[in-house]
């Protein structure tokens, strides 16, 4: 069966799916881009998502393609129709449209364009065993408002390009100028550092506010476990007792060693376990991500 897309208010065969060649988002990046786990037919952290892409939309001002409540059902009815009922991803990419080209924002606004795809994803994992990484660190070279979900994604790309290169499995980006660490290549970077402090980047315009950073923190500071929001540098990383990364797809994923480095024993420790074991819990059974 063709997976099924949908792209500015008709549902086609992904397969014949187009875009306008003068559309701004293929021409200049111009939009913003959002991804919702399913999880056993849930939408996990849906409303974490749909907010940052109102967010991130208004930052760049292109208005919402459809109210929120057609939005939401127009995601249910692609994942429907790509008889997707255990775990997946749905993918939505909105742009400012169709004008003649120029950089400046068109005088008449166009339609906002949107396109919604969705495809199975492995099931959560049961368990920890096995579900690690290996990183490098690499030189974060991305514009300066990562806070925005922009489709803008090239230093990216040729960061997990030279991790894939590397044998790893994600780049941990750094300023620099400063050596202090930002997050990964399309994850937000934790660490647990030789003190046994749970720490993670503070958000700023250089990072992108996370969804599962967000919902880990919250079931985190419900548990009674302390996270440290300030900033992590290459030195105090190499130091680090533990890490880990997190996103929407990686969920909790330890990250074992660093530039060829073991971090810690070079095992999954035991806050990243009791971590991964917590946000399990929130994926398969929190009422806020019933579908």
């Amino acid at each position: 069966m063709s997976r099924i897309a949908y792209v500015n208010g008709r549902y086609v065969a992904q397969r014949d799916a187009c875009v306008n060649i003068e559309d701004r988002g293929y021409q200049f990046g111009d939009g913003i881009y959002e991804v919702v786990q399913i999880h056993a037919g849930r939408f996990l952290d849906e409303d974490l998502h749909l907010a940052r892409l109102e967010r991130s939309l208004r930052e760049i001002r292109i208005a919402m393609p459809m109210p929120l409540a057609t939005l939401r059902l127009v995601l249910r009815e692609v994942v429907r129709r790509n008889r997707i009922t255990g775990d997946g991803l749905v993918y939505m990419q909105v742009g400012r449209g169709v004008a003649r080209r120029d950089h400046a924002f068109p005088k008449v606004a166009p339609p906002v364009s949107l396109v919604v795809t969705a495809r199975r994803a492995p099931a959560y994992p049961e368990t920890i065993e096995g579900w690690n990484i290996a990183a490098i660190t690499h030189p974060d070279h991305r514009w300066a408002r990562r806070d925005i979900k922009s489709v803008n994604l090239l230093p990216n790309v040729l960061a997990r390009q030279a991790a894939k290169e590397a044998g790893a499995g994600e780049a941990i980006l750094f300023d620099p100028a400063t050596r202090v660490v930002t997050e990964g290549a399309a994850t937000s970077f934790w660490a647990v550092d030789e003190d046994g402090v749970v720490r993670i980047p503070p958000l700023s315009n250089t990072i992108l506010p996370g969804c599962t950073r967000a919902a880990l923190l919250a079931e985190m500071a419900e548990a009674g476990l302390r996270a440290e929001e300030r900033p992590v540098t290459l030195d105090e990383l190499f130091r680090a007792r533990e890490a880990f990364i997190t996103s929407a797809g990686s969920f909790v994923k330890p990250v074992l060693a660093i530039d060829g480095k073991p971090v810690g024993d070079g095992i999954a420790g035991p806050v990243t376990r009791q971590l991964f074991d917590i946000f399990a819990r929130h994926a398969k059974g929190a009422p806020r991500n019933a579908a």
